[in-house]
């Protein structure tokens, strides 16, 4: 390894050590490491620029800004309720209430901390006053907001498409078939472990309960269908779609549920705003520091590195896939992107690996980053959740954890579950 990247590498991981903000780390390395051997540094602010002024990650304001809304407007306490009528009187029905939820708001919001905050919310006090431990309720909840980057529409599908050059809305729909897996696996073992436990069912609802049920919760059915359809019948693009969904959020809690007031409209807006400038100034320090890694040729030596030890596909897509797991633990999702695809993509490209197949793949992997100690953001959100520390919480999701990567195993070594889709849609 060359010591330009030895010192870049060096850098940011001290900085991630001392606790510094992961996009000042991201940034600070970057910089200095080019002040420290003479590069173009004059060049470093044009980078941080471009890189936010791509037409596609508008979509990440818009899709951030729409998820709020559709949670203020009650979205997700009509889904809840919806699922609750059609499987809680099963064994493990909250619990699979739960995965149903995740994956119907994953399908509006495309973040998975805010998939589990909004389901979380509701779900959680539900599951524990109906005798569920508040471990296993954490544990499943941070796992199945994972699944919130994984079923489309999903932010980390947007950054992907852009860093890689891959279309999104083939990414999208990439995505459908491995979130719904993902989301099964996680039912299938909540019945098992409340079959164990002996957790008493619901009341079966009557017919004319979930037809109540459902026409509630109708609107915010119509949402998915609205985003997801518009961008494959080719209607609008996934950047317009999320403009679309803001607006629609926007008539749903306004006009439909008036749950939403126009004097709570400025405070929405800058919690927006908050979030979203966040993950701005991640993209820009992430940018960078991979330019760095591409103009320098250090993204090529360490690919080349790659392919020596594991020459074989099969070896490289478990390699990369530990890679990222690890990865995961320290860095956010977004970063990841940044800092691995410039690595990846030329073994990409020799080993004959589908960039769809693998934008899903690396997507998922960094999913369970959200569940992994010490960065894992849904891992805080459960422990704010339940009051349980993070520790107690790390325990609790270790089963649904397991589950998580043989899904991720399945997707991985079985291309067509990503790509069985699009082909049929013709998309390639």
């Amino acid at each position: 390894m060359s010591t330009i990247a030895i010192a870049l590498f060096g850098l940011f991981f001290l900085f991630l050590l001392i606790n510094m903000p992961i996009a000042i780390a991201l940034g600070l390395s970057t910089a200095i490491t080019m002040l420290l051997f003479d590069l173009p540094i004059q060049s470093l602010p044009a980078t941080l620029s471009s890189s936010l002024t791509k037409f596609s990650l508008l979509a990440i304001p818009f899709f951030f800004l729409a998820g709020l809304i559709l949670e203020k407007a009650g979205i997700s306490r009509r889904l809840i309720n919806l699922a609750q009528t059609l499987t809680g009187h099963l064994t493990g029905g909250l619990a699979i209430v739960a995965v149903v939820a995740a994956c119907f708001f994953a399908a509006i919001s495309g973040s998975g901390p805010a998939t589990m905050a909004a389901v979380g919310t509701i779900i959680i006090p539900a599951m524990v006053k109906a005798g569920y431990k508040k471990k296993m309720s954490g544990g499943l909840l941070a796992t199945a907001g994972g699944i919130g980057i994984i079923i489309p529409p999903s932010i980390g599908y947007i950054v992907y498409g852009v860093v890689a050059q891959v279309s999104i809305g083939e990414l999208f729909i990439a995505g459908i078939i491995p979130g719904l897996i993902m989301g099964t696996v996680l039912a299938i073992l909540s019945f098992f472990i409340a079959k164990k436990e002996k957790i008493p069912t619901l009341p079966k609802a009557s017919i004319g309960e979930v037809w109540v049920a459902f026409k509630d919760a109708i609107w915010g059915l119509f949402a998915p269908i609205i985003i997801l359809g518009g961008i494959y019948s080719g209607i609008f693009t996934p950047t317009e779609s999320a403009v679309v969904a803001v607006f629609y959020g926007l008539f749903v809690g306004l006009v439909i549920y008036k749950e939403i007031k126009i004097t709570e409209l400025p405070q929405i807006l800058v919690e927006s705003a908050k979030t979203t400038s966040m993950i701005m100034i991640i993209v820009a320090s992430a940018a960078s520091f991979g330019w760095l890694l591409t103009i320098e040729g250090i993204a090529l030596e360490l690919a080349n590195s790659l392919m020596s030890i594991a020459p074989e596909k099969f070896t490289m897509l478990l390699m990369m896939t530990i890679i990222l797991l690890i990865a995961g633990m320290f860095v956010d999702a977004i970063s990841a992107y940044y800092i691995f695809l410039p690595i990846f993509m030329p073994i990409m490209l020799s080993m004959g690996i589908d960039p769809v197949h693998f934008g899903i793949v690396m997507t998922m992997n960094l999913a369970i980053g959200l569940i992994t100690p010490p960065v894992g953001l849904d891992l805080y959100v459960a422990s704010g959740l339940t009051g349980l520390s993070l520790k107690e919480m790390s325990l609790g999701v270790l089963p649904f954890l397991f589950a998580a990567l043989i899904t991720l195993l399945l997707v991985t070594y079985i291309p067509q579950i990503s790509l069985w889709l699009p082909q049929l849609l013709d998309m390639r």
